[in-house]
Formats: structure tokens, C-alpha cells, sequence
């Protein structure tokens, strides 16, 4: 990462009305200037108090069918096309006030944030922007979706789509991401379902507000009537408009060439995340190695972590452990065939939640975790030498010295375990 050219805001405060895509409620939405290096926040004016989110991927809760950010009850969901247009744009640093779970949905693309910001102009601030620069490519799976991401000058994107629906069908299309080639060529693309979708949708409280007016609706026969495209290949350009949006959440301008195979939010969210823990890699990891050996009693053979990378006091820690070939368990499970055994995983996953309660308690190394329970405990598939495991732990409670904890392991977006814990802190 380095520090190159001048944050930026609003130069004034823009309102827009409409109704949300999924609540289908009327809402309204102002977009104001921002202090430097305050980033893009979420402001529920409706609410007590006026909470205020940070449109972070930290913050992320909500994958299905939008992208929904939220720190307890306090909730903002579908910010994607608003993000794409902001990112786009360059824009740094600015407050959204909400007076609702959702912004207007307009006409269902980013062009009319788009027209927000030209409206209310931009301004350059005094601080230096954050750009991170991607200097080793990645990939990863997701469900269905894969990513690849490599060094590149500027920002890019490249998506392939391919439906069933002979309407949609096979799609590719790759764009740099600027603010003037993204309003003409990637904006206007309107988000997009298949009529099969709106009852199952509707049935859990999704898509309600969803309309011609801002929804391509594709049926069995073709396009819903009243609607005409706006591109040939507008449903891969709303795509491209999705990962903008999702990987905003990042926190920095991106030089990068995105590939996007499937994408999906889910997928797009995975990838904000590695991308966000390559952002400032001089401060390092959270703890490295040596911080781990300062706070767990675990030595080889059995100490089954080498970072961690985020933790959110309290309430989430994110853990990496590096799978080789050179793993003792490996001798013999097993020969010619090496798996590393489920139960090390679950054990890895639970020294990872061990450090998630390290702040709890004011002197942390006279403490040790011991797991009194687990369910729920399943393996999705295995995990082979030169796998990297990222475990996520969630704390669910925490009374007194008893915790109850939800983790989940993944390898290239791919979960190969899950399991409910609870633990107890005791004196050592």
C-alpha cells in the first residue's frame, strides 16, 4: 500500500427519495461531504442517537441477493450501487444519511449516484489517499464463483456471467474503472431477476419493492413487457457494478485487474476481505507467531496457528493457519494420501477462538481457554498440503468466564469446517 494523491468528498449535500428494492418502503437518503480520512459512513437519522456505521467489509453481515452492513441491531442493507458510484468517483470520504434500513432503489442502477455526485460536486482534501496496490496475484472460489486478481496499473474489471435463461446466457464484459467511462458504460446497467424468482424472494422478505421501474424482469418467454435494454449486455454490466460496490468496502482506491467468474456478493465480500488484509501489510499482522507463543501454552507439535489477522474485541477474530507438506501428522495420515485430520482443524479453529477472549481479562498470559463442549461439527471437504485455512469466530455470549463461540473455516472462500464451542477461562 502506499499514499498517493489527494482524498476527496462531496462538495455539497445531495437528497434523494424513492423506494427501497427490498423493503419496499419509502425512504430517503442525503449524501453530505466528509472529513478527511473519515471514510464512507452510514447514518440512520431515523433511529435514536443517529448510530452511525462504517461502510467497512468489517462491518459486513448480509450476503443473500444484497450486501447488508450492520454492528447490532443498527442495520443498512443494498448499498452496493451507492458504493460502486462513490468508488467509481473517487470519492473518499462521505456521510449517508438514512432515514430507513435501505437507500432508494431510483431506477435500480448507479447511474442516478452517479448524477448525486456530479450534482454535488467534488472537492479535494489536504490528506493523502489510501491506494492499495496488488502486487502478487490471488485467486479464490467462492460457491460457485472464482476470482482471480492481479497486478495491474489502475482499476479493472473483468466479469463473466452464464444463465440458463436464453435471454441472459453467456456473458463477458471488462472495463477499466473511471468516473467517466463507469457512468456511460457501467452505471445505467439495471439490477436484474428472473420472474421464477419474485415468490421466493417475496417469501422471505425480499424483492418487495422490486419493479419494472427498477428491475429488469426476465420471464420464460423474454423480457418482461414495457422493459428494453439499455445494453446488449446489460446483465453483466450490472455484475461489474456489484463488485465495485462490494469491494469499496475495502477502504482504498484499488490498482488491481479483477477477474470475476460467477460473481456473487457472497463471493465479492470474500474477496474485499483479502484484499483488506493486504492494505497495510508494514503494520503486519494483528499478532504474528510471536504474539500467538506470548499468549497460547500450545508448542509444536500442537500449536496449529501462524497469525491473526483482524479482531473485533469481543466480538470477531479472524485466524490463518499455513498447511505443508512438512506437518508431522502427515506421516501418517495418511501415506501416499495426506489429509490433515479433522479433528486438528476443530483444534486449530478453537485456538483461534482460545485468543478471541486474550482482552477480556487484564493480565491475558496468566490465563488458559479450555473448550468444554462442541456441536454442531461438520466437515464440508478436506484439507491437503498447501491449503491456507482462514478461521472466523464469532462470540454468540460471554458470562463471567463461560463463552459461547460459532466458527467457520474456509480455504479459497471454500468452508471445510464449521462448529459451535464453548469454552471457559481458568488461572493457569
Amino acid at each position: 500500500m502506499r499514499m498517493t494523491r489527494s482524498q476527496r468528498t462531496l462538495g455539497a449535500a445531495v437528497t434523494r427519495e424513492g423506494r427501497g428494492l427490498h423493503t419496499g418502503e419509502p425512504m430517503k437518503i442525503t449524501l453530505r461531504p466528509g472529513e478527511q480520512d473519515g471514510g464512507l459512513l452510514l447514518r440512520r437519522v431515523d433511529l435514536d442517537g443517529e448510530p452511525t456505521l462504517a461502510a467497512t467489509v468489517e462491518n459486513v453481515v448480509g450476503v443473500e441477493w444484497e450486501t447488508v452492513i450492520a454492528d447490532g441491531e443498527v442495520a443498512v442493507r443494498t448499498v452496493e450501487h451507492v458504493l460502486a458510484a462513490l468508488a467509481a468517483a473517487r470519492i473518499d470520504n462521505a456521510a449517508l444519511d438514512l432515514d430507513g434500513p435501505e437507500p432508494p432503489a431510483l431506477d435500480g442502477s448507479a447511474e442516478p449516484w452517479c448524477q448525486v455526485i456530479q450534482e454535488a460536486g467534488v472537492v479535494e482534501q489536504e490528506a493523502r489517499a489510501r491506494v492499495l496496490e496488488v502486487d502478487q496475484p490471488f485467486t479464490l472460489t467462492v460457491e460457485e464463483s472464482r476470482y482471480t486478481v492481479t497486478p495491474y496499473p489502475r482499476y479493472r474489471v473483468s466479469c463473466e456471467i452464464d444463465f440458463e435463461s436464453p435471454v441472459i446466457g453467456r456473458q463477458f464484459a471488462s472495463f477499466e474503472i473511471d468516473e467517466a467511462g463507469f457512468r456511460t458504460e457501467i452505471a445505467p446497467a439495471r439490477t436484474f431477476g428472473l420472474e421464477s424468482w419474485r415468490e421466493p424472494l417475496h417469501a422471505r422478505g425480499l424483492a418487495l419493492g422490486a419493479s419494472p421501474e427498477n428491475t429488469i424482469v426476465v420471464t420464460d418467454e423474454g423480457l418482461a413487457a414495457g422493459i428494453e435494454l439499455r445494453f446488449p449486455d446489460e446483465f453483466v454490466r450490472h455484475k461489474v457494478v456489484d463488485v465495485v460496490g462490494d469491494l469499496a468496502l475495502v477502504g482504498a482506491r484499488l490498482h488491481a485487474h479483477v477477474v470475476a467468474e460467477r460473481p456473487g456478493h457472497r463471493g465479492n465480500i470474500e474477496v474485499a476481505r483479502r484484499l483488506k488484509s493486504l492494505l497495510d501489510p508494514d503494520e503486519g499482522p494483528f499478532l504474528d507467531i510471536q504474539g500467538i507463543l506470548d499468549y497460547l501454552p500450545h508448542r509444536y507439535p500442537l500449536l496449529l496457528i501462524d497469525r491473526i489477522l483482524e479482531f473485533d474485541q469481543g466480538k470477531r477474530i479472524v485466524g490463518l493457519k499455513n498447511v505443508t507438506i512438512n506437518e508431522p501428522f502427515f506421516t501418517g495420515h495418511f501415506p501416499g494420501h495426506p489429509i490433515m485430520p479433522g479433528v486438528l482443524i476443530v483444534e486449530a479453529m478453537a485456538q483461534v477462538g482460545g485468543l478471541l477472549l486474550m482482552n477480556e481479562f487484564e493480565d491475558p498470559t496468566s490465563k488458559v481457554v479450555y473448550f468444554m463442549s462442541m456441536d454442531d461439527v461438520k466437515f464440508r471437504r478436506p484439507v491437503v498440503p498447501g491449503d491456507q485455512i482462514i478461521f472466523e469466530l464469532e462470540m454468540l455470549q460471554f458470562r463471567g468466564r463461560v463463552c459461547k463461540m460459532r466458527g467457520v473455516g474456509r480455504v479459497d472462500g471454500h468452508t471445510v469446517a464449521e462448529a459451535g464451542m464453548m469454552a471457559q477461562v481458568v488461572d493457569r
